[in-house]
């Protein structure tokens, strides 16, 4: 008893330090951030993985991005990343997928150009830098918007001005109609050059057909 009070508590090798020792609290967590603190990329308890993700993990998280829609090596590169995967299971995965056809940077780009000029009317100038923000490369890029002749664009130009048209409020002056039409076209991506010339031909055209369905001035 004497022993106890002048140590502060129960001798090393009693039974009951032995209890008091696994009852802390500082013990049960330290003893908690084993396996099951472990985490696998992207979230959740591992599974035995190796850190990093393993190969195949890498190429199924590729498969579910991909089964949304096509995509370039940079953005898969990009959104494995941010799931936690090593850069060299991220190159191997998408190097797999490219030898099937899977991943193909000259063909996404290709349809990227197709789909955003012919359904929301990018220009050529927009389109570029589209591309540039999903990695693709230069050559490549180039290669796709040549698909986009000069015709192209001017036909696709006029089609978003003569909608426009129909929605400006009536009695608006030339200028400031041509203004507001070029920069709607200039925000789309197209050059000034061909907006400027798609604009003024259309405004034009417009003014002509309103003015043949006026009634003739008194003559005298």
């Amino acid at each position: 008893m004497e022993e106890i009070l002048a140590t502060g508590g129960p001798p090393a090798g009693s039974g009951r330090g032995r209890r008091a020792d696994e009852s802390d609290p500082q013990r049960i967590r330290s003893s908690g951030s084993g396996a099951a603190g472990r985490r696998k990329p992207g979230g959740g308890a591992t599974d035995g993985s190796l850190p990093g993700g393993s190969l195949e993990q890498a190429k199924e998280a590729c498969l579910r991005l991909l089964a949304v829609r096509a995509r370039s090596r940079a953005e898969l590169t990009q959104r494995l990343s941010a799931k936690g995967f090593a850069a060299d299971v991220i190159g191997q995965a998408i190097d797999r997928l490219a030898e099937v056809g899977l991943v193909d940077d000259a063909e996404f780009a290709r349809q990227w150009v197709r789909q955003r000029h012919s359904f929301s009317g990018k220009g050529r100038q927009a389109l570029a830098q589209e591309l540039r923000r999903k990695g693709v490369a230069s050559e490549e890029a180039a290669a796709a918007l040549e698909d986009i002749t000069a015709d192209d664009e001017h036909e696709r130009a006029t089609e978003l001005v003569r909608r426009k048209l129909r929605t400006l409020p009536a009695g608006l002056d030339r200028e400031k109609a041509i203004r507001r039409l070029v920069g709607m076209l200039a925000r789309r991506g197209y050059g000034h050059s061909v907006a400027y010339t798609v604009v003024k031909a259309e405004w034009e055209t417009s003014r002509a057909g309103s003015d043949l369905g006026e009634p003739d001035a008194p003559l005298g």
